[in-house]
């Protein structure tokens, strides 16, 4: 079988035309053997907590709003959390903090996100990430992140009404930059630093960028990210998306 070529894959992405038909090109995507190997030996085997359900195991796709005026973007799924549950930041304590400040700040239907049945809603809001599958470590390789690359881009276009992109740490804040000069953005030197709260707005069609630190368990068990930053975070995404 003809393996597809870097350049024949984008140009196929970049063709969709609709954000459900990404997300089943994101679904059966199988452009990185190491990640999909280990999302579904991680399928396999199982924490014990999780033994008696069934892993998603798969590329997750973005959920959320399609009218959305702001954009989460994390960094990769968990490979307990979204890798079993097949739905970004679900599952884990990273989706815990993340979705109970959505509730909080009015822009999702419930504090509690379990799993990818739970009749969970957003409003104005669609959360993604720039890599789409668990990685071993919690450390996708640069390479991983460029084959997803074309996703994020695609995105971008397929949300018409965004305004706001809110990157949750700094690995997402990077390839955030990398997907905006998919679209035509030139940045100079030096390219925007990272900082939690940082804003930077472009101007034109393209959309405001909020820094933020990421929902880790090493940032919010430590106190780095606590509920009132992150509901200072949202709060001002959802001013600058004119919420």
């Amino acid at each position: 079988m003809k393996t597809e070529s870097q350049a024949a894959r984008r140009s196929r992405i970049y063709r969709i035309r609709t954000l459900g038909g990404l997300r089943r090109e994101v679904e059966g995507c199988t452009a990185c053997p190491r990640l999909r190997e280990y999302c579904s030996e991680v399928a396999r085997k199982k924490r014990a907590a999780y033994r008696e359900q069934e892993y998603w195991g798969a590329p997750v796709p973005s959920f959320g709003d399609e009218n959305a005026r702001i954009l989460l973007m994390g960094l990769a799924p968990g490979a307990h959390g979204s890798n079993r549950t097949g739905r970004m930041f679900t599952g884990d304590a990273s989706g815990n903090f993340l979705y109970a400040a959505l509730h909080r700040v009015g822009l999702a239907s419930q504090a509690e996100a379990i799993d990818r049945n739970d009749g969970m809603r957003l409003r104005d809001v669609y959360i993604s990430a720039v890599g789409r599958c668990a990685p071993p470590g919690n450390k996708p390789l640069p390479q991983e992140l460029t084959r997803c690359l074309p996703f994020q881009a695609r995105e971008f276009s397929l949300l018409p009404r965004l305004k706001v992109v809110v990157c949750l740490g700094k690995i997402a804040f990077d390839w955030t930059w990398k997907t905006l000069e998919e679209h035509g953005v030139v940045l100079g030197s030096p390219r925007p630093r990272f900082a939690h709260n940082a804003v930077y707005t472009l101007g034109g069609a393209f959309p405001t960028v909020l820094a933020s630190y990421h929902p880790s368990q090493q940032n919010t068990q430590t106190g780095r990210f606590t509920a009132p930053m992150i509901d200072e975070v949202l709060a001002r995404a959802k001013e600058l998306a004119a919420l």
